[in-house]
Parts: structure tokens; sequence; C-alpha cells
């Protein structure tokens, strides 16, 4: 009990380093004037978030575990009964746990700002994110990761490709609709401001990511040497799709396809990690890598602003990791899988359809709640910055900062 203690305290600091790599993986890729307004929606998450998780998201998402419902209740409002105790059969303390869960509760609202960029009102967000934490995120959660009727009905998710991604996804589409393009959007050009963030947080990202999939086995077993396996094979591979389609296609490799490629790779195996095995890890991460830079034309073709393209790497290739279970999950990797899926001997269509449900019902739910929940704010308080604004930059207009000192030089 004390390696499993162990390896979930090292992972949830992992996951926890994963934001603030993700913030630097999108600030490098926002226009320099925008830079520290990046970097602080997501520092913020962290802030937000975690002071939410303690007082109800944690009792939404796992109070009345294993219940096959809807909704956790407020059983653990406060972490009320949450402590160093075991009680819920997972081997390692419950606060422990609630901890861990806390770190993926965090990453997750702040995966949408890529999408947001460079004209969401830091106010907005911070209501957005907080509500949209308890109101979706924390259902969602319950759904899946804490034996609700998701899990109940037979769908797998090893570290969060519905809960995270998928759910993240949505609401990033939801926001992009209701703000609308960046001022100057598709008539000026808004390239990356400084690709070596971008890179430092892909590593960033990569190196955390171990404790995201790897940990969610919750010990130092096997299961979590094929999630730690498999989280390295798929990224790799999905870089390898993603740069083989850029050379075809532009007839150039570049520092940002490498990157976005990999982080598309993360996000496909992740729902995967516990429950396939080597091999189908590199195949469902170049499919992914090939898949989410093909999607980027998807964006370009219906004119939609996902401006660091969260929907392409996050959307889609949660949506695609999830099915993909359907068709690689393996009983010999792992004895949770009920069903082995499609491609695997003895398998049948029965997890895939239970994938396909589960995919398209988390996605719709949090397109529309987020729809909904952003209208209001906007009426409320407005969802996006003024022109002017827009012109200086989030970073001076709203934090009356600047990420460099250009004058002093």
């Amino acid at each position: 009990m004390e390696g499993n203690i162990a390896w979930v305290l090292m992972s949830t600091a992992l996951v926890l380093f994963m934001t603030p790599g993700l913030a630097f993986f999108y600030g490098g890729m926002v226009r320099s004037k925008n830079f520290l307004a990046m970097l602080m929606q997501n520092f913020f998450a962290i802030g937000l978030l975690a002071v939410l998780w303690v007082v109800v998201g944690y009792s939404i998402a796992f109070g009345r575990f294993g219940d096959g419902g809807w909704f956790g209740g407020f059983g653990h409002v406060g972490f009320k009964g949450v402590g160093t105790a075991a009680h819920l059969g997972l081997g390692i303390p419950d606060v422990l746990f609630a901890a861990f869960q806390m770190t993926f509760a965090i990453i997750t609202p702040a995966l949408i700002t890529g999408a947001t960029a460079d004209r969401l009102k830091f106010g907005a967000y911070a209501v957005f994110i907080g509500a949209w934490s308890l109101l979706v995120y924390s259902p969602v959660a319950h759904w899946v990761f804490a034996g609700g009727w998701i899990a109940k009905m037979g769908a797998l998710d090893f570290a969060g490709g519905a809960v995270v991604h998928i759910n993240a996804g949505a609401a990033a589409l939801a926001l992009v609709l209701l703000l609308g393009p960046r001022k100057g959007h598709g008539k000026e050009p808004m390239p990356p401001h400084a690709l070596p963030w971008t890179l430092l947080g892909t590593g960033i990202l990569y190196f955390g990511w171990f404790g995201f999939n790897a940990g969610s086995a919750l010990a130092a077993n096997g299961i979590a040497a094929q999630a730690l396996m498999n989280t390295l094979v798929a990224p790799a591979a999905a870089m390898l799709g993603w740069l083989l389609l850029e050379r075809v296609k532009g007839k150039h490799t570049t520092t940002l396809g490498a990157a976005s490629g990999a982080v598309a790779g993360m996000v496909a195996i992740t729902p995967c990690a516990g429950f396939v095995g080597t091999m189908p890890a590199v195949i469902i991460g170049f499919l992914a890598g090939a898949l989410c830079y093909l999607a980027l034309t998807i964006k370009a073709v219906v004119g939609l602003d996902d401006a660091l393209d969260v929907l392409a790497v996050h959307l889609v290739g949660g949506l695609f990791g999830s099915v993909a279970l359907g068709f690689f999950a393996d009983p010999a990797v792992n004895a949770a899988v009920r069903h082995p899926g499609l491609l695997i001997s003895g398998g049948g269509i029965a997890l895939l359809v239970d994938q396909v449900v589960a995919a398209v019902v988390v996605c719709g739910f949090s397109l529309v709640a987020s729809l909904i929940l952003g209208k209001i704010i906007d009426v409320v308080i407005g969802l996006r910055v003024d022109e002017d604004t827009e012109d200086v930059g989030l970073d001076q207009s709203l934090h009356v900062e600047s990420a460099y000192a250009f004058g002093d030089l």
C-alpha cells in the first residue's frame, strides 16, 4: 500500500505541473501583447478550482461513489468525511484520491483558454470556469470516474478522454460560437510570438502526462507500467503522423506541428492508456496525429476562430481516442475490460457502441450546458472585451503588465 500511496502522491504533483505547462504551450502561440493574459488564465484556474473542489466540487463528483447514478450529492461538502482512511476501496487514502482528482478538475477548464485567446474578458472567464466546473465537469466526472451511469453502462475511460478532453473541447466550441472571431481574423497575420515557449510547454505536458495516465491506475503495478509506456509511444507516433501530413500538404515540417501532434497523441491515448497494448497505442497515436491535423481544414472551411486549435486537438482527439478504445481494449492488459475491442481476439461491437454513446452524450451535454451558461454570462456582464482593449492587448488593458520590456531594450 505504501508504494501505491507514493506513486499517486508523485502523480498528483505531476498532473498539477501540467497546468503551468499548458500555460506556456498556449502562451507561446498568442501574440506578445496577450502572453501574460494567457498565463494568468491558466494559473488562476489553480487558485479558483482547487478551492471550489474542496468546498463542493469533489462532493458532486465523488459522493455516493459507485451508485450508478447522475449526481454525487452534497455529503462531502467542505471535504466532510474525506480523510486519511481508505473508505472507497481504492487502496489509497480518500484525501489523496481527492487531491489527485483535484488536479484533473483544475486542468480541464484551463484547456478551454486556447480557443478563446485574445478576446475573452478575465472576469467572464473566471465566472464561466467556476460555474462550469460545478455544473458540467463534476457531474460528468461522476458519470464516468465515480461509477455513475456511463461507467455502469460499460463504457471505459482510463484517464479522461470523455471527462477531460471531449468535455473541455465541447465547452470551447460553445464559447467560440458565442464570442465570434478575433478582430482581423482571416485578414491579418496572427503568428505565434514565441514558439520556444510552446515547445517548453509541450515538454512539461509530456512529463506531467505520465502522472495523468499512469497515475490513474492508482497503484504502482503492471497496469500503471503499461499506461506509462502507452503515454510515451502514442504522442511520439502522433507527432510523426501530424508531421507527415504537414510535409505532404505544406511542403514543410514545423516545430508547432511537432508540438501539436505530440499533444494530439497525448489526448487520444488518455482514455485508452491502461486498457490497450503497446502496438495499438502506436497505431492510435499515429492516426490521431493525422486526423487532428486534417481537422484543421474543417475549422478553416467553416470559419471558426478557434485561436489555438483546441477543437482539432482536444475535441477531435478526445472523440477519436474514446471511440478507438472500442476497437483495441484488451482484457489481457486490464481485467476491467469486460468486452474486448472489435479488433481484439474474441471481441465484438458491444464496447464500441458504449464508447460512441458515452462520447456523444458527454459532447452534447457539455456543448448545450456551456452555450446556456456562456449566454447568461454574456447577457449579465459580457463575454468579450471591447475593440480598444483587443487592439492594445489583454496584458496591458486587463492586467497592467507586459511580458517583455521592449522599451528598455
